[in-house]
């Protein structure tokens, strides 16, 4: 399981003043695009985890000051931690319990069109399959090990703290967007303008 030192975890309301300070943290939003255009810390920069991971050199080249990642609940955040820190970026931060905590305590947020978030479509996809599995198994047996093998595959998602399911739903066109590009990510990274 990735979970990153509590050294390196910062607490909503810390970061919250650390935003409002004359140096603040670069804040990455690892979640998709859709999640992120659904709601996202203001100044915040959409840097999908896939992106981030592929792409982690170039990215991290242009983070110079402090860096707080962010997601819905603080699991990607951390895989986004481990992957910046294996290629030496050492000023990075994991936003303790994500955007489930910064919501929680009623802090600020952009909104925009409501999507649901990657681990509810997780849920809907495995449920939906489970028990259309089982019904079709009234009629052809063998089907139920379909059901078999989304459990299986849950089981092991929960063990090792990944799920094939979830970044494959990632790279659906509902939950990608337009400038979801390392280009365009590192072009803005590297702007000096104010970030959205």
């Amino acid at each position: 399981m990735t979970t990153p030192s509590a050294a390196f975890l910062i607490d909503p309301s810390e970061l919250e003043e650390m935003l409002g300070s004359p140096t603040p943290p670069r804040v990455l939003d690892v979640r998709t695009p859709g999640e992120f255009e659904t709601v996202h810390i203001g100044g915040a920069y959409n840097v999908p985890l896939d992106l981030l991971r592929e792409h982690r050199e170039d990215i991290s080249r242009h983070l110079d000051q402090d860096v707080v990642l962010v997601c819905r609940s603080g699991q990607r955040a951390a895989q986004a931690e481990e992957a910046l820190r294996g290629v030496g970026l050492p000023n990075v931060h994991v936003l303790d319990g994500g955007m489930a905590a910064w919501e929680s305590r009623g802090l600020a947020v952009n909104k925009g069109r409501t999507r649901w978030d990657l681990e509810r479509q997780v849920r809907l996809v495995a449920g939906s399959l489970v028990l259309s599995s089982v019904l079709a198994s009234v009629v052809a047996p063998k089907v139920k090990w379909l059901a078999a093998g989304i459990g299986g595959g849950l089981t092991f998602a929960a063990v090792s703290d990944t799920c094939a399911m979830g970044m494959l739903l990632a790279k659906l066109p509902y939950n990608r967007g337009t400038s979801c590009d390392a280009q365009s990510i590192v072009a803005e990274l590297s702007a000096t303008a104010t970030p959205r």
